[in-house]
Parts: C-alpha cells; structure tokens; sequence
C-alpha cells in the first residue's frame, strides 16, 4: 500500500489540530521571517507575509501584499545576487543567499534567504516558499574579517615591496663598489705588468709576476661579484671556471689540456677573497712546476661538495713536485698555509703519478646553502 506524504497528511489531521492546513500555522507562529509568494499570477506577488517579516522588514501586511518582494532591495543590493534568484525563480528550483535588503525606514540589512518552489501532484508550481533570517551581524563580521585581510595583506605588499626596493638599492651600491674595486684592481694590475717589465733580475720578475697573478685573482672575485644578482654569495664553481681558463690562457702554455670539474658551492662573500687567492696559488704552481720545457700535459680543477665540507683538487699529471719545492718556505707555500688556517681548511700534498695532487678540504659550514645548516 502507497504510503501517503507530508502534504497528503496535512489532510487527515482531526478538527482538534484547528481548521485550516497546520503548516500555514506554523508558517504564522515561527519566529522566522517567511513570505509565500504565487507565481500563478503577474510579477510573482507576495500571497502570505508572517509577523515575523513584517517586524523584521518594518513594513504592515497592507504595504507588502500583492506587491513583488524586490521592494526590499535598494542602492548597494548586489545586481548579481538578484539575476541569480531571478534564474532560480524561472528555473523553478531552490536558492539560498545572502541578499542586501532594506527595511522601510531605510537601514541596509544582510538577509539569508532561501527560496523553494511548492509544487502539486502534477509538478505544477502552486507556490514559492521563501524564509529569510537577518544576518546583518554575521555578514558585517566577515566582512570585517575581509577588511583586515585584505588590509594586512596589503600592508604586507607595501612593505615587501619597500623592503625588495632597499635591497635592489644595496644590491646596486654593493655592485658599484665592487665595480670600483675591479677597476682599481685592473689599474694596479696594469702598473705591476709595467713594472714587471723594466725588472731585470729573474727572481724579482717572478716574484713580481706572481704578485702580479694575485691581484688579477681578486679582480676576477669582483668581476664576478660585480656579474651576479646575488650580493651575500659567491659561486665558487663558477671562480673556479674563470680563473683556471684566464690562468692557462695567460700562461701561453697552449700543449696544457684543461679539465674541469666542478659543482656548485656557494660561500659567503666574506670568504672569497681567501678561497681565491688559495685557489691562484694552487694553479699558479702547477703551471710553473709541473710542466718544464715545454712538457704537454693535463691539468685537473674539481670543486666538489660533501655532507661535511666541500673539496678544492688540483691535479696535474707533470713532472712532479720536486722534493726541494715541496719542503721550502716560499711566500707562495707560507701564503697558503695562512689561508688556509683564515678559512679552517685542511690541505694535502700527494704524488700523482704522474703529477702531483693537491686536495684542500673546507668545512662545509661555509657553504650558504640548505646544506650548510644539516
């Protein structure tokens, strides 16, 4: 047997329940504001208004029956808000919104509305069945809550963006100083290659030309410091690169093969002039020892990383170290030796054979990287 629905009961209720469909009573008694509209006849009217609309809205029953309800909207009621009801209402289907309405003395309030059709048996719409509950102080709430973010996030850009503005400015004066330094280091390269060829004596030349190799390296710290966009970092892969090729090319030693392998590893710029000047040593040596009459051979720069520190290698595969080079106590080696204890690196002299490979080990704490700080 066919159970009979809702609607269907509202008809066999005993005359004690009192006359009259009981959901219009309730509809009557509830506290929350609802209207009954009939779509049947022109402009969808209001049929039924509750006290409850009526104390919310401020309007008598006389002002709102047979009226349409959009005399609640007014100058700032959302017109996207009102198509969409507009949709639903001709679709025949439910909506809920919040709506800006007015009340008849004029005071804006937030309604949420819901908006449901009421159909018969055939699915004929007979009514619309709208509830409205006034949300004015939810919706101020959040709105509130939008202000305030939308403000901090605006204060947030402001100051982003003032703070990216500072640093392009420190950015752009730190790259003039280094611009300056590399000129003035190009200038005083100039004058010692200058003076280096009015020295007669062979031992002074060389010294002069290895004093001469020390400044070119730090002109190519600034050179490089002056190319990148980064001013607390330095690349020592990308050093590396540089000077290697600029050394065997300016040592005219074409028969010198020049390998490189090298990953990145950055370190703080306070650390580049020592790593750089390490570094020329290094190479400087090779070129000079390992390599007599005209001797071809391959000379071998690594820069390579680690958990704990990152490795310096330069290996050649020459002649060797002579034991009287290895064991005396030139500038070159003593320079070293304080660059090394400045930059607490480790170093290692070892027979290639053929050649001689030379590992400096630096702590990895160094590095500016994730890494640095595992």
């Amino acid at each position: 047997m066919e159970q009979p629905d809702a609607w269907h009961l509202t008809d066999r209720l005993d005359t004690e329940h009192g006359k009259g469909d009981p959901f219009a009573a309730a509809v009557r008694a509830t506290r929350m504001a609802m209207i009954v509209t009939n779509p049947r006849l022109p402009d969808n009217p209001i049929v039924f208004a509750n006290d409850s609309f009526l104390r919310m809205t401020g309007y008598e029953r006389a002002d709102v029956l047979g009226h349409n309800c959009r005399f609640l909207q007014g100058e700032q009621t959302d017109r996207g808000a009102v198509a969409l009801i507009r949709e639903a209402v001709a679709a025949r289907r439910d909506i809920a919104i919040d709506l800006l309405n007015y009340r008849k003395d004029g005071v804006a309030f937030w309604n949420a509305l819901y908006l449901s059709p009421v159909a018969n048996e055939a699915g004929e719409v007979l009514f619309f069945f709208a509830s409205q509950l006034d949300v004015t102080d939810r919706v101020d709430a959040h709105l509130r809550v939008q202000h305030e973010k939308d403000h901090f996030e605006a204060e947030v850009a402001r100051r982003t963006r003032d703070l990216t503005e500072a640093l392009a400015t420190q950015t752009m004066l730190v790259h003039e100083v280094d611009h300056r330094v590399k000129n003035n280091l190009q200038m005083i390269a100039a004058l010692l290659a200058m003076q280096t060829k009015a020295i007669t004596d062979p031992a002074a030349r060389s010294a002069m030309e290895a004093m001469l190799t020390r400044v070119e390296a730090l002109g190519t710290v600034h050179r490089r410091l002056y190319q990148s966009n980064n001013v607390e970092r330095f690349d020592v892969a990308e050093f590396a690169r540089d000077l290697a090729t600029d050394l065997v090319r300016g040592s005219g030693l074409d028969r010198i093969r020049l390998h490189l392998d090298l990953e990145t590893v950055e370190i703080p710029v306070a650390k580049a002039p020592p790593v750089a000047l390490m570094m020329n040593e290094l190479i400087t040596n090779a070129l000079k020892h390992a390599f007599p009459d005209n001797r071809a051979g391959r000379l071998s720069v690594t820069v390579a990383p680690d958990d704990r520190s990152f490795t310096i290698r330069i290996a050649d595969d020459g002649v060797g170290m002579p034991v009287q080079v290895m064991e005396q106590r030139s500038f070159g080696k003593r320079l070293i030796g304080t660059l090394c204890r400045q930059l607490n690196a480790s170093i290692a002299w070892q027979a290639n054979d053929p050649g001689t490979i030379v590992n400096v080990r630096l702590p990895r704490e160094m590095a500016t990287g994730p890494e640095a700080s595992s």
